[in-house]
């Protein structure tokens, strides 16, 4: 039988390596950079790889790069965080009227995980309502710090914060609005809105005319469909607990000084919103307790939403995974979660995906141990390994932040956090599909025995 090499779900994989390229090719360009020549072609293909995976990871400030520069990169966010077969679809969707059910398929799969929606009218509500929130986003920007906004900066930085990217045109990132409650508002909620999915933002968006009607109306309101309501309230508990986790951190690495201000407490937050895919810090990251750091290496192994801007193993995966223990520990038979049971397929993606997620981590923070200062003893190298592992996590789950390691990167380094952006954005999920894609099914089963465990 002949193996296909383009299938749906492979379609999305050959448009972003395509994009990569195609970014880095014009990054590296004179016109790209306020000093031309001054980046390589291992940076630029670095920088696009960041941009278009929207990880916000940079070995080159984005203020080192001219206005060309600047917007290519904008270019390359953009159509990260939307997705390349999202604007193809759509392309063609409008172009004849018509779309292939291969690219249907795909588009369906990546953003609903339920093949058989509408494409034409979800792609249409997609593309306004994300240019509306990003529009709103730079706007209020605008409105907040208009001097230090300027219109390009306000777009720039509310479609990198909806994107999830990271990316900044401040060197220091967003740490100069640290105490600014308006500025660190607007980018939490596009952050937030960036991570939930496309098809919560709609579900939301349809459901709200119905919830907002006066109480007394008899009209049957609309509720959320199950999964949008999984992935609200997952987020909204991830969200509090790493706040708390990271007040009561930092509260403990500093005795205590004044960390119960209205400032601090916006930081943690902050933080711990930002720190699920999307980049941005109003603090010195590398200045934070190793307990904070621990917090922030789970949140951002969890990651957002399935079908959003953010990566990681997603918070559906993690609830999942929650409740597959649990079921486990109680005796129960079915998993699950908010009065639903899941099917068993479900409960096996997320378990693989959870063991290839971490099969990737150990295996990458091998190899930069060795590209990094493998040849040099552990007194040399003390305090590293921390730095290294948070590199990764953050390359992973395509989040963007780092202790500092990231420009001092050796060439090999910097590959291997480009393969990490690259499969973290698209997810292991993704690859997984396409070798099975390439598998044969066996037609027989064969017995089976048991083995002591543990």
């Amino acid at each position: 039988m002949k193996k296909q090499w383009i299938t749906p779900f492979g379609l999305p994989i050959y448009f972003f390596a395509a994009t990569i390229f195609i970014g880095a090719g014009l990054l590296h360009l004179p016109s790209s950079s306020l000093q031309p020549g001054s980046v390589s072609w291992m940076n630029a293909l670095f920088t696009a790889t960041s941009a278009t995976c929207v990880t916000g990871l940079a070995v080159l400030p984005t203020s080192a790069f001219s206005l060309f520069g600047q917007s290519v990169i904008l270019f390359l966010i953009q159509l990260g965080g939307l997705g390349i077969m999202t604007y193809t679809s759509l392309v063609f969707y409008l172009w004849r009227k018509r779309i292939s059910i291969m690219d249907r398929l795909a588009v369906g799969q990546s953003l609903l995980h339920d093949p058989t929606f509408h494409l034409g009218s979800f792609l249409k509500q997609l593309v306004l309502v994300c240019f509306c929130i990003e529009l709103v986003g730079a706007l209020a920007l605008l409105a907040f710090d208009p001097l230090r906004f300027a219109p390009f900066s306000a777009f720039f930085h509310s479609i990198s914060a909806f994107c999830n990217a990271g990316f900044s045109l401040f060197d220091s990132s967003l740490m100069y609005w640290q105490n600014d409650w308006g500025v660190n508002m607007v980018f939490m909620l596009l952050i937030v809105l960036g991570g939930v999915g496309f098809s919560v933002l709609i579900d939301i968006l349809q459901t709200l005319p119905s919830r907002l009607q006066r109480q007394h109306s008899r009209a049957k309101k609309r509720r959320l469909a199950w999964q949008s309501s999984v992935v609200l309230r997952t987020s909204l508990f991830l969200i509090l607990l790493g706040w708390g986790a990271i007040v009561l951190a930092e509260f403990h690495g500093n005795e205590g000084r004044s960390l119960w201000s209205g400032a601090h407490l916006l930081t943690a937050l902050f933080q711990s919103v930002s720190s699920r895919t999307a980049g941005f810090n109003t603090v010195n990251i590398g200045t934070m307790t190793n307990i904070s750091l621990i917090v922030l290496l789970a949140l951002m192994l969890v990651g957002g939403s399935p079908g959003s801007c953010a990566g990681g193993i997603k918070t559906t995966t993690f609830r999942t995974i929650i409740a597959f223990a649990w079921s486990q520990l109680v005796g129960r038979r079915q998993v699950v979660i908010n009065g639903q049971a899941l099917e068993e397929n479900s409960v096996n993606k997320a378990l693989i995906l959870l063991i290839m997620a971490v099969v990737m981590v150990v295996t990458a923070t091998l190899l930069l141990s060795i590209t990094e200062g493998g040849n040099l003893p552990h007194p040399e190298m003390r305090g590293q390994f921390l730095e290294i592992l948070f590199e990764v996590i953050s390359a992973f789950g395509t989040v963007g932040l780092s202790t500092g390691l990231t420009p001092g990167l050796t060439g090999p380094g910097k590959g291997i956090i480009m393969v990490l952006m690259f499969v973290g954005r698209l997810g292991p999920i993704a690859f997984l599909a396409i070798i099975q894609g390439w598998q044969t099914r066996e037609r027989f089963s064969r017995p089976e025995r048991s083995m002591l465990i543990g």
